[in-house]
């Protein structure tokens, strides 16, 4: 798995990259979302694939895939509440800790005319990726609202 840079505060104010429940039309998108964005608009997640989950989808790092998602920018107001919240539901307790579902990691995001924005993506914690790469079930074409 390679590097990837983060950038020095975590709480620095990026967007967020989502792709499977926070999606528009999804069940945690009104829940989590509705009243703390300043914008939503269609992304994708180069170097990366999607696997079914419990209910809910695991992206991991893959070189040459990429998901389908969302890049969702947070009300400025509302940031610091939203990340707490997505933190939370995403079971990510900090960096590289062992009871992390999700690993939140600062990633480049695509819009659709290819412009390059740096996000917050909540990935596959690293020993959940292993499992997902041997017994997973790939959702094909990164999409999960297409699966």
């Amino acid at each position: 798995m390679p590097t990837v840079e983060r950038p020095p505060d975590p709480s620095t104010a990026l967007p967020f990259f989502v792709y499977g429940t926070l999606r528009r039309g999804e069940v945690n998108h009104d829940l989590f979302l509705r009243g703390r964005t300043a914008s939503e608009e269609p992304a994708t997640l180069p170097d990366a694939a999607l696997y079914d989950g419990p209910g809910y989808p695991y992206a991991l790092h893959r070189p040459g895939s990429a998901v389908v998602g969302e890049l969702i920018t947070a009300a400025p107001d509302a940031y610091g509440e939203l990340l707490a919240a997505l933190d939370v539901l995403e079971e990510y307790a900090g960096p590289g800790r062992p009871g992390n579902l999700y690993d939140r990691t600062a990633r480049e995001a695509l819009r659709p005319d290819g412009t390059a924005v740096r996000a917050w993506v909540y990935l596959a914690s690293p020993p959940l990726a292993r499992h997902l790469t041997q017994a997973g079930v790939e959702i094909p074409g990164g999409d999960w609202l297409r699966r």
